[in-house]
This record gives structure tokens, sequence and C-alpha cells, in this order.
């Protein structure tokens, strides 16, 4: 990535725009790094983000799903314990994400070393991000792990949507999977709606857990009715 001359945002904005338009989320990342001390030009690092997320194979894992976590962290921000520190990883965590490959967290977390790194964050915020990134491979926070469940409840915020929301986001995933035969897609997604069905619990931030959990559960758990033609009760 290219170098980053900070602008003087107004240090009191941290969401995006609300319109999740590029300019607003620009705006909001060059406030975010003026806050965490960069001292490079953020714009070009901020080009190449939403570059990575508007990439033609994304279906659900585009510009929108970056805005809606973001706009979960803001409201979850009181529960972290540095929410700028769990901004910069919700910008990062499927900054990489190729359906054909596995490692893509992994891959995420390495970018946001290598460009958090070149434009002058302290190490210990940077080396939190990547720890941040890294949890969104199983969404499983350790208690007290406040800055990870705050991201972990924003990234999975759609889960407890609307059943007519969640049908959406369920089609977006499949249609990135499209390549995956059928048989192929159904043994692997079930797979994941059993892992986190098996949480110890889907939201941990009181907040989120209040808001999401019961919504979450009915549409996770009708997902894989539809799927396998099981209840997920009756299953071990």
């Amino acid at each position: 990535m290219v170098a980053m001359p900070i602008t003087e945002p107004d240090p009191a904005t941290t969401a995006p725009d609300p319109s999740g338009t590029e300019a607003g989320l620009l705006a909001a990342w060059t406030a975010l790094l003026h806050r965490c001390g960069a001292g490079a030009d953020p714009e070009p690092y901020g080009r190449e983000l939403l570059r990575r997320w508007s990439e033609p194979q994304r279906r659900y894992h585009r510009v929108a799903h970056l805005h809606a976590v973001l706009r979960h962290v803001d409201e979850l921000a009181g529960h972290a314990a540095d929410p700028d520190a769990v901004r910069l990883a919700a910008w990062f965590h499927d900054a990489v994400y190729r359906t054909d490959r596995t490692e893509n967290e992994e891959r995420s977390a390495a970018l946001a070393v290598r460009a958090l790194t070149a434009a002058g964050l302290p190490a210990e915020r940077v080396a939190e991000v990547e720890r941040l990134v890294l949890l969104t491979v199983g969404h499983d926070p350790a208690p007290g792990d406040r800055d990870g469940e705050v991201l972990c409840d924003a990234d999975l915020a759609v889960l407890g949507g609307t059943p007519e929301a969640y049908a959406a986001y369920a089609a977006a995933v499949r249609a990135e999977y499209g390549f995956v035969p059928a048989p192929d897609f159904t043994a692997g997604r079930a797979a994941v709606l059993r892992r986190l069905l098996a949480l110890p619990a889907l939201y941990r931030s009181p907040a989120a857990r209040e808001r999401f959990t019961a919504a979450a559960r009915a549409n996770l758990t009708a997902e894989l009715r539809e799927l396998t033609g099981q209840d997920p009760s009756d299953t071990p």
C-alpha cells in the first residue's frame, strides 16, 4: 500500500456518513486514523480498503456490510475498552475475502498489520487490531474480552434481523458460493449454522444480547431446518 497527510476532521465524529457513501466512509476512516495517531495520508489506504470491499466476487461481504458493522460498533461502543481499535478491526475484518481460498481472516489480519504499521500506528494498537480480526474466525471471544465482544456482536448482528432481511443475507451468502454444488454447500452451510447455534452465547455485550439473540436463534434454526429437513433440536 501507499503511504499516508492527515486532514483535520471533527474529533467528535466517530460514525460514518449514515448513507454509507464512499465519501462518508472515507471521512470516517480519515477521522479514525487521525485519532489513532497515523502519520501519513489515510485516504489511499481507505480507498484501497473500499476497493477490496467492492470486489466483484462479493455478494454479502461488501461495502454495505462494512458500513453495517461500523454502525453496530458505534451503537455498542460503550461496552468496548478501546472502541477505535474495534473500528479499525471492523475495517479490516473481511478486507481479504475469496470464497475459493481459506484463511481469509488470517490474510485480513496480516493486511491490517502491514497497513497500520506503514501508517505509523503504535505497535500495541496494531497488535490489538490483529488479534480482533483473528477473533472473527470463530466469533467466540473469551469472557471479559470487551473489544472482542463488540466486534463479534457487530459482525453477527445480521443474524438477528427480520426474517426477510435474514433471507436476503442467506441468499447473498449462497450467491458468493455459487460455484459450489448444492449438496456440498448444504453440508458446509449446515455445519456453520450448527457451530453458531452451539456457541455458549451468540452475543456477549448486554445490548446486543437483548436486541438480537431471540431473532438470531430463530433465523438460524429456520435456515438449518430448511437446508436439512430436520429440526436442529433433534440432532446431536
